[in-house]
């Protein structure tokens, strides 16, 4: 007889389940899958240059959100807690990502398009909502509805998202050495020190996502408390 899995009593929803949970999670991947798509059938400079798309944080953050989607489908079909466990972990990285993706994305397209969209690599609205809007909303949904509440404090944040600013930072330097441009138009218009201020300023904000998104479960969910764990 199979142990049944515990779950945490703030969460809302059955998970990891082959209900709700795997639908949810699989609509996710198949948004992804679109995203990776698209970038296949339609080819620019970037596939040809170093790094490929990976080049784009939004890329890297989109890969992030796959795989989070794909431990959790497969925690999902299994009902493995240890892969349940894993997906949990991936989501305090992928999260706060996607968020940070889609604040400046959004933030720096409206001051102007052109800060984070080349001229000649203009997407349609619905693709565009595709790789920055969806991978945040449905990690939102995952982490509101299917997923425990985060243990990850502000200071494990600061640090987590200083380190994958850092290592960015360096990764596009390198793709730069090679290629000889940017991938994102503002990055061109900065100089070195406001780039590594705009990186700073980045990991700042990533990290404060994590707390709001801590915030934001305990408001929808409820604040911890010393619950017995009940059977999912």
């Amino acid at each position: 007889m199979e142990r049944p899995i515990l779950t945490h009593p703030l969460q809302r929803l059955k998970s990891p389940s082959r209900g709700v949970s795997a639908l949810v999670h699989t609509i996710g991947l198949a948004n992804f899958a679109y995203s990776f798509q698209y970038l296949v059938d339609h080819p620019n400079r970037i596939n040809q240059a170093f790094g490929w798309h990976f080049q784009y944080l939004t890329i890297i953050g989109l890969s992030l959100a796959t795989l989070t989607f794909v431990v959790a489908l497969l925690a999902d079909l299994s009902l493995s807690e240890k892969l349940f466990f894993t997906k949990n972990v991936l989501s305090m990285c992928s999260a706060p990502m996607e968020v940070l993706i889609s604040l400046l994305y959004w933030g720096l397209r409206a001051i102007d398009p052109q800060l984070v969209v080349p001229k000649d690599l203009g997407l349609p609205l619905p693709t565009d909502l595709s790789f920055h809007a969806a991978p945040s909303i449905l990690l939102l949904v995952d982490l509101l509805l299917l997923s425990p509440p985060w243990t990850i404090n502000f200071l494990p944040a600061i640090g987590l998202s200083t380190v994958i600013a850092f290592l960015y930072w360096l990764w596009i330097e390198l793709c730069h050495s090679y290629n000889g441009f940017y991938p994102y138009p503002i990055f061109e218009m900065l100089e070195a020190g406001q780039r590594t201020l705009l990186f700073i300023g980045s990991a700042i904000i990533m990290a404060s996502n994590t707390v709001v998104l801590k915030w934001l479960y305990g408001t929808v969910n409820g604040l911890a408390a010393k619950m017995p764990l009940k059977d999912a």
